[in-house]
């Protein structure tokens, strides 16, 4: 593992999924300790998209910005929300150049799929209807998230490509939860690694799919045919259960003829790059704001 990394590992909490509420909490507590980049270069706003129930999005618009992303913050689809991926999406705005749409969709197990997709997929399409209004290309508008997020954002692909809906450009996938089984070598091996073990990992799934049989919405993994998909950009951490999952679902697109870029970040575990100090995370980092500068660009 990275040296430096591994140096907080002993501070790191030993979350696990069995109360919620009580991780919400403590999600929350560990995000306000993360430093935020500075915003005055940028307008930030919040506001509500009309659906049912209506879904609350912060925006953050840089200077002549025309491409957008609709992004999906982790916390394995349990716990966080616009104010918690506050200085990821601040981050990703500042480095990119790009307008991010930060969605607070609906938590599990209160509300289990399909209500943080439908609350994603309503966003893509509230903002591509509004491009106008909203100052954005509508022929550049990406999805995206970290961990959990991720996967909605994969799922949300899939959903705009079977209904006819908006034209995704292109798809920012870090570490994502695409596959409910956990059946690859990295989900077996990768029990008890730093901040995401398989015991959580599985807690998470059942909290989101509510009892019910995961659909290719719900995990990406399980799509049939994966042809007709935006290009993507997939980054997996080395000590992460999601590992292979992720290889194998760009992997599958590569072979059903989608454009991929792979980075599977060598000792570094799920999360991490919340380690800002650490070099590493400090290049993961810049590399998402490069990735999705470049795949924008027009």
């Amino acid at each position: 593992m990275d040296p430096e990394l591994e140096a907080f590992i002993s501070l790191l909490p030993r979350a696990d999924l069995t109360d919620p509420v009580a991780e919400r909490e403590n999600f929350a507590k560990l995000a306000a300790a993360i430093p935020v980049p500075d915003t005055s270069n940028m307008v930030v706003e919040d506001r509500m998209v009309p659906a049912d129930p209506e879904v609350p999005v912060r925006i953050y618009r840089p200077h002549d910005a025309q491409g957008a992303i609709i992004w999906l913050h982790g916390g394995g689809w349990v716990m966080g929300d616009v104010d918690t991926e506050h200085p990821w999406a601040a981050r990703l705005a500042e480095s990119s150049g790009v307008v991010v749409i930060s969605v607070g969709y609906r938590l599990a197990p209160e509300n289990p799929f399909p209500a943080a997709s439908d609350d994603a997929y309503a966003t893509l399409v509230w903002a591509a209807e509004n491009a106008a209004e909203l100052g954005i290309d509508p022929g550049r508008i990406a999805v995206g998230g970290h961990s959990a997020g991720a996967g909605i954002a994969a799922g949300i692909a899939l959903r705009a490509r079977d209904e006819g809906g908006p034209r995704i450009c292109f798809q920012l996938l870090n570490q994502a939860g695409l596959d409910d089984r956990q059946e690859t070598w990295s989900a077996r091996e990768f029990t008890d690694v730093p901040w995401l073990t398989t015991s959580k990992v599985t807690q998470a799934w059942q909290h989101y799919l509510g009892g019910t049989t995961a659909t290719a919405y719900a995990a990406p993994a399980r799509a049939t045919d994966l042809s007709d998909l935006p290009p993507a950009h997939i980054a997996a951490a080395e000590f992460c259960p999601n590992r292979d999952d992720d290889i194998t679902y760009a992997l599958r697109l590569l072979q059903a003829g989608v454009p991929v870029e792979l980075h599977q970040w060598a000792g570094t575990f799920h999360g991490s790059q919340a380690i800002i100090s650490a070099e590493v995370s400090q290049r993961q980092l810049a590399e998402l704001g490069d990735v999705l500068r470049r795949a924008l660009a027009g």
